[in-house]
């Protein structure tokens, strides 16, 4: 779709056109820079060629409902409208409010409203995006061209800088990467390949799962949390949010886990215990989540919650080397099994003469 405006005095006439790649359901704006608490102008064709005109707002990301009183009073423009299949455009006009430019949310559903009233049930969109509109040009061939956005792709999204709930969804990502994808993979491979060679192993493993890992996992998860808050979207509502949750209490449970087995140790045991076998795959499955939720992330969550498409490709290099390199630098540690159970063996004979020893004293 394509969105123009033009000033007419005390008043700005928006059209929003089709490109006619697409059959239009219904075509919408907002006047702002994000989905929730935006008021928005819907507007469809219905079947006896009249133009529905509803003026919504949404508390959330959540279908828009009728919105008795708008900041600005939309009127549909008929005379500048059409229905017409091939070149189908809605017009209308609201009083200006003295900006010299206009950030816009946009959107286009391909499914028409189940009736003509303001407040008909409306299908998901297809397209959406946000953009900004210069007020001050002059009328021309050029100047007058709106803002497009081919299905599958908004370039006037990414001239948008980042809103403060964005940011922070940036600082979400940042920390909750470096904090399962960076540190908690580390700790685990100091596990792996350290305890073959010293018995100082776990106070680096410690240190990187728990000393580092923790406090940049809990700054991330706040930071998501008040995203949610500032963008005002929903709490829970989808597979990331959820998921994101139930990392988290699987990374407490696996900390204090490893804690138990460290400090509390059976006696006049010859075999490792099966609780050590389970905190290993534990953490492993716990950082395949996470690359899973990262993924997520990025993929869906992002342009679900900004609006402003997909993110760079070369985010994808680098998720997909690292999800490579990682199970392999841990594969090629697990070739140091055999010599790790020789020591471990080892080290049981030394320490089983001496503890008959005391026991014979007693």
């Amino acid at each position: 779709m394509c969105v123009a405006a033009t000033v007419n005095g005390s008043s700005v006439d928006y059209v929003l056109s089709s490109t006619g790649e697409i059959p239009v359901g219904w075509m919408a704006i907002g006047f702002g820079t994000q989905m929730p608490n935006t008021p928005m102008v819907i507007m469809w064709a219905n079947s006896d060629d009249s133009i529905t005109l509803s003026q919504r707002s949404a508390r959330g990301f959540v279908m828009p409902t009728v919105d008795t009183n708008p900041p600005r009073q939309a009127t549909l423009k008929q005379a500048l409208s059409s229905t017409s299949s091939s070149n189908t455009h809605f017009a209308f006009s609201i009083p200006a409010n003295g900006d010299t430019t206009q950030d816009i949310i946009f959107a286009f559903g391909q499914i028409h409203p189940d009736s003509a009233a303001v407040d008909a049930t409306l299908d998901r969109h297809l397209e959406f995006g946000t953009g900004r509109l210069d007020l001050t040009k002059q009328n021309s061939p050029s100047s007058t061209q709106p803002v497009t956005a081919p299905t599958g792709q908004s370039p006037i999204r990414e001239s948008i800088p980042l809103l403060p709930y964005q940011r922070m969804i940036v600082a979400h990502a940042i920390f909750c990467v470096v904090g399962f994808l960076v540190l908690l993979p580390a700790g685990a491979l100091i596990g792996r390949y350290l305890r073959t060679f010293t018995p100082t192993w776990f106070r680096g493993h410690w240190i990187a799962q728990f000393a580092l890992a923790g406090p940049t996992i809990v700054v991330g998860l706040a930071l998501g949390v008040q995203s949610v808050n500032k963008a005002g979207m929903h709490h829970l509502n989808d597979v990331h949010k959820r998921l994101g949750v139930v990392i988290f209490v699987f990374y407490i449970a696996q900390c204090s886990l490893g804690a138990l087995i460290h400090w509390v140790k059976p006696r006049n045991i010859k075999y490792r215990p099966p609780q050590n076998y389970f905190h290993a795959i534990f953490g492993l499955a716990i950082i395949a989540l996470a690359f899973y939720q990262v993924r997520v992330g990025y993929k869906i969550e992002w342009p679900k919650a900004t609006g402003r498409g997909p993110v760079s490709n070369g985010v994808n290099i680098i998720y997909w080397t690292w999800v490579a390199l990682l199970p392999l630098a841990y594969a090629l540690g697990l070739g140091f099994l055999k010599k790790q159970y020789q020591r471990e063996r080892r080290a049981r004979r030394v320490v089983e003469p001496v503890v008959s020893k005391y026991e014979e004293d007693d």
